[in-house]
Formats: C-alpha cells, structure tokens, sequence
C-alpha cells in the first residue's frame, strides 16, 4: 500500500513539473496584436480619381490684342480686381485716330457735297413739273420738256451717287472707330487678374495663324472654380450627375470640401493606353472658396455612390480573404470567424451578420503568428482613446 501510494506521489509530481515547465519555460509568448471594436458608424462606398485632378476656372479668358503696337498703358497688376468693361491694356493709337479724325472730316465733307446734289435735284425735279405744264398749256415748247427731264434725271443720278460716297465716308469713319478699339483691351467679365505678360514701352503682335504666342493679360472668375479629375472608365458608369463628391486639396491638407457632378465627359480619354480615363467636373458647394484656392491646384476626388449611417462595421484592414475575420475571445485566444458584409471601402467594411456590436477583431494581419488558436496580447486598440 506504501509503495502504491509512493507511485501515486511520484506520478502527481511529474504531471505537476510537466504543467509548470509547458507554463513557464517551454510556452510560447502572447502574439501582440491591434485590434478594433466592432461598432455603429458612417461607411461610405465611393469611387476616386485615378490621377489627381486639378482646380480650374470655368471663366477664364487669356487676352491679347488683335493687331501689333507698342503698350503705353497697363491700368491692373497681378491679383487685382477688374470689372466688365475695364480697360487691362492700351497699345499706341495715335496713328488710328489720326485716320478716324480724317475719316470724319471726309465723312463731313461728303455729307455737304451729298446734301448739295440732292438739292439741286429736287430744283431740278421741281422746274420739269414746271416746265410740263407750260407745254400742255402749249405755252413752252416740247424741247424745253425733254431737256428739263434729262436734267431732273441727271440731278436724281448726281443725289443718289452722292448718297453712295456717304454711305462709303460712313463706313470708313466705322472702320476708323474699330481700328481705335482694338488698341485697346476690356475685361470680358468680373475677374481677377492672374497674369500680365507686357510691359510699358513694349512691342506686342497678335499670334499667327498656328503659332501661338503667350497672352498678354490672364484674367480668371475666382467664384467660377471647379475641378477637374479623371475616373476610371470602368466606374464612370456608376457616376451620375449630382452625386455628392468630397473634395481633398493638396494645400489644405486634413480639411475636405463637398461638391457635386456637374459634368461627365461623353468620350473615353485614351492618353495612356492601360489607364482609359472619363474626365468629370465638380463644383464646390461653396463657390466664396475660389477667392483662396488657386487654379491648377492638384485636387482629390470621391464621389459617393451610396452612404449608410450608424450600421456595424469595422476596419477593412480586418477583413480577410473568404470574407473571415479574426476574433479576440475572452481567453485572448483568436478564433476564426466568416463574415456577412454590406457597403465597403479601403477605411470601413459593413458588417450585416457575423459580428456584435463590442466583438474586438485583429487589424495587425500582417504577423505571421497571427493565426486561429493563437494566444495574444492586446498592445493598442484603434478608435479607443
């Protein structure tokens, strides 16, 4: 009985060092992971540009005078405010008005020489009736008639011509007025002015026929700003206009502005052959924003397809291939577990079934050690503060 109790004892304490070096020395230690809570929230299912997009203005007029001459005024710098209808540049029109001022002193000259004729055909006109009276009161004879109508017709010949040659000095006095104003440049519209390329003193021409040249003044309606992005033409079906977009601007980084769709290109733009892109045109809700932003600023875009408020989800990152996730039991064992999800992307994934609110799942995938059955120990929990 000694010996069997002794045997039991000895038995007992192997099972015991057995447990405590497995425990102590032999046990692997807890993975450490991060996890996240499932939880209530916004997630959003969008699509974003392939390449930055750019802020533009949709009113935006490059001006250069239409004939050659020398600058002698440039009433508006960069960044300032111009009016409709003001002048932005004035060339040398000493030479135009020099031949408006003769065109008009002709046109004058004309107008007393068309006056005289039309006259004298009116006395003319007046002395034939005269004289075809005398002759049916046989008072005059027939040669004077005939030869009193050759001189009414002259007469009404001489007016009408002299009315041509005023219609002509009319003209060339307008021709005159339009070579004066094309010396000089007015704003086409409410702006801003964003470049000048001119000096006083300096030589301008008009751009040849296939050979552009800079513009002089660059003018822009800063309240007119919108952007532009490229999509991927496999999503431009999804696209409509209208969708509200999120706006992400280079230079305010961490701030984000809403708009909306207001263009979709009809045609597939095939620049780079493996990236066909549709061009859309989005414009800010708030339009006082263009007075801050500056055109061909690069620009972010995600048009929302769809938005669903306070459904369960969860980091995408957590989602693995099949649909699973990796839960953190009370244990702190992990368990494999498939998931039913709704509207994702790369932040948020909905969780229609599957999942509890409060269930903590492991975002830090990428561990080798991470795997079902896996002890851990929990270093860090997104969202929790």
């Amino acid at each position: 009985m000694k010996r069997y109790f002794k045997i039991v004892a000895i038995l007992t304490a192997i099972v015991g060092i057995s447990f405590l070096l497995r425990k102590y020395v032999f046990a692997e230690d807890p993975v450490p992971v991060i996890v996240a809570k499932a939880a209530p929230g916004r997630v959003e299912e969008a699509v974003t540009n392939t390449r930055a997009g750019t802020l533009e203005a949709r009113r935006r007029a490059k001006l250069s005078p239409e004939v050659g001459g020398m600058v002698v005024a440039l009433p508006f710098r960069e960044g300032q405010h111009v009016v409709k209808g003001d002048v932005v540049l004035e060339l040398d029109d000493q030479l135009q008005r020099a031949q408006l001022d003769l065109s008009e002193r002709e046109f004058e000259a004309t107008r007393s020489q068309q006056e005289q004729s039309c006259l004298a055909a009116e006395r003319a006109a007046r002395n034939m009736e005269r004289i075809r009276r005398l002759t049916e009161q046989e008072i005059a004879s027939r040669d004077f008639l005939d030869d009193a109508e050759t001189e009414s017709r002259r007469a009404a010949a001489a007016c009408r011509a002299a009315g041509s040659n005023l219609a002509r000095a009319g003209a060339a006095v307008t021709l005159a007025e339009t070579r004066v104003a094309k010396m000089t440049l007015h704003a086409p519209f409410d702006a801003i002015v964003a470049e000048v390329d001119a000096e006083i003193g300096e030589w301008v021409t008009p751009s040849p026929p296939a050979l552009p040249v800079p513009a002089a003044i660059d003018i822009l309606d800063p309240d007119s700003i919108f952007v532009s992005a490229p999509m991927d033409e496999v999503d431009s079906a999804l696209i409509a206009v209208g969708q509200t977009v999120r706006v992400s601007i280079d230079s305010y980084r961490g701030k984000h502005f809403w708009g909306r769709v207001t263009r979709i290109a009809p045609y597939v733009l095939d620049i780079e052959a493996q990236n066909r892109t549709v061009e859309i045109e989005v414009d800010l809700d708030d339009s006082k924003l263009g007075s801050k932003l500056l055109p061909g600023t690069s620009a972010d875009v995600e048009v929302l397809l769809e938005v669903k408020e306070n459904v369960l989800r969860i980091p995408t990152a957590a989602l693995m291939e099949g649909r699973r996730v990796l839960l953190v039991g009370d244990d702190l064992r992990l368990t494999s577990r498939e998931v039913t999800v709704g509207l994702s992307n790369w932040d948020y994934t909905e969780i229609l079934d599957g999942l509890e609110p409060g269930d903590r799942v492991v975002v830090s995938l990428d561990r080798a050690e991470v795997v079902p059955g896996a002890e851990v120990i929990v270093e860090a929990e997104e969202g929790a503060p």
